[in-house]
């Protein structure tokens, strides 16, 4: 199945960075865009470029039937959804084969699946991989989530099945505060995602975010590209990735790295995907899988000298996978920054007119952005407007290019997080690879009390 022509469901800097894969391999691209994006940069680089409503992504990015009808009238074979947006809405992908349209992502069903926090985990456990002990499915109500919770011990939390971002997610410490904290729970889950159902799992006090990154062909082979520590997080928000994790034994990625290879396999699961575990004293717990590209995946790509796009796209158009798991050699370290338009203190948006832009340059240095001089950043939407990518053939080396990036990077007319990255840089701890999932938030408070004492 040839693509000769690629729509691009998305915007910023991973339209980008589809457009520029599909181009090395003499695709041609389509770009659909609000009327927000009619100056981006991927809309002026683009082969042709569709104008699909309003600022509102619910009236552009995410409307379906735009998006469909300017797939059909541009005559696009395939369609990239990219990262958010609808890039995990198995509805989205139904209709986009129905059309006859080659959809560069994996199978709908297997989208639908683990999309649906407790049937991933009932589906992740069926295929081998450890998860946290909790509920087997759904918590339907109180005297069922205070067995559960006996059962497992204290603390535990209650998450969404649907959710995601934090939403809908409770610790809950003791059996006093379990009936009040699941119905907030179940409240914020109807809220934000319009599904109440809930479920329980032992709450790990302080780990590290592990992720596999996966790739399978659809009919039962499948590879890993090694992990990436995601736990500088704020929020439940990434802030800063690497590859590989600091604590990670090659023992225990060749031991964990066979076991997702094995369960993507077992799936006949096609296309890229990411597993993400918590981590915590030599153990891994699953729990999520992404079925899309990561917004992290360039750190993936350092290390293995892998183009990730490029993979999809060739695995969509039916080819086998470009590489066996004997193929795959890891080498160096790799640290992405994610530069948001936010002040660096208090992390309010602060979107605006590009004034003044000068990326870093020099020896495996990366900036994927799709900012320029003269460029206003809609205030419209997430607030990341480039990701800075180091490697280093040392974690030493790669913290001291990235310090001289970040050093370069200039983008004025906006605060932007890029200070943050400096004085995080500047800390032992960070330096050392000592971290958690909790110790950016803390780092911050602590920050915080500082100032204002």
């Amino acid at each position: 199945m040839a693509i000769n022509k690629l729509l691009i469901a998305n915007r910023g800097e991973i339209a980008l960075r589809i457009h520029r894969a599909a181009h090395e391999m003499g695709i041609k691209t389509i770009a659909v865009h609000s009327t927000a994006d009619a100056d981006a940069m991927h809309v002026r680089l683009a082969d042709e470029a569709i104008c699909i409503g309003p600022p509102s992504a619910t009236d552009s990015y995410l409307n379906i039937p735009s998006i469909i009808s300017a797939a059909e009238i541009s005559q696009a074979d395939a369609i990239h959804p990219g990262y958010g947006f609808l890039s995990e809405n198995a509805k989205f992908a139904e209709i986009v084969e129905s059309h006859g349209i080659i959809w560069i992502g994996p199978k709908p069903e297997h989208i639908e699946t683990m999309g649906d926090k407790v049937a991933a985990k009932k589906t992740a456990g069926a295929l081998g991989l450890p998860l946290v002990p909790g509920s087997a499915g759904a918590v339907e109500d109180f005297d069922e989530a205070r067995v559960i919770a006996r059962d497992i011990g204290y603390p535990v939390i209650i998450k969404a099945a649907s959710g995601g971002g934090g939403r809908g997610m409770k610790v809950v410490n003791n059996e006093e505060e379990l009936e009040s904290q699941m119905g907030q729970a179940r409240s914020e889950a109807k809220s934000a995602f319009g599904d109440a159902t809930v479920y329980i799992e032992k709450y790990l006090a302080d780990p590290r975010h592990i992720e596999f990154q996966v790739f399978g062909d659809g009919k039962g082979n499948a590879i890993h590209l090694g992990e990436r520590d995601c736990s500088l997080q704020r929020r439940h928000q990434k802030v800063l990735e690497e590859a590989p994790s600091p604590v990670i034994t090659s023992e225990e990625r060749e031991r964990m790295g066979a076991v997702v290879v094995k369960a993507m396999a077992d799936m006949a699961y096609r296309g890229a995907g990411t597993i993400e575990f918590l981590y915590e004293n030599g153990e891994f717990f699953f729990i999520e899988m992404n079925t899309r590209l990561q917004v992290e995946h360039p750190v993936t790509e350092m290390i293995t000298g892998m183009d990730l796009v490029r993979e999809q796209i060739r695995i969509a158009s039916g080819e086998p996978l470009s590489r066996t798991q004997d193929e795959i050699t890891f080498s160096g370290h790799a640290i992405e920054c994610r530069i948001n338009a936010e002040d660096p203190e208090n992390f309010t948006p602060s979107p605006g007119k590009v004034t003044a832009y000068h990326a870093p340059g020099g020896l495996f240095v990366r900036v994927d952005s799709g900012l320029y001089q003269g460029y206003s950043v809609p205030p419209y939407y997430d607030s990341m407007i480039a990701k800075l990518i180091v490697f280093g053939h040392t974690r030493e080396g790669c913290l001291m290019r990235l310090n001289r990036a970040l050093e370069e990077f200039v983008i004025e007319g906006m605060k932007t997080t890029i200070p943050l990255h400096q004085r995080l840089l500047e800390n032992a701890e960070f330096r050392s690879g000592d971290y958690t999932i909790k110790w950016l938030e803390k780092w911050l408070a602590d920050e915080r009390e500082a100032r204002e004492s």
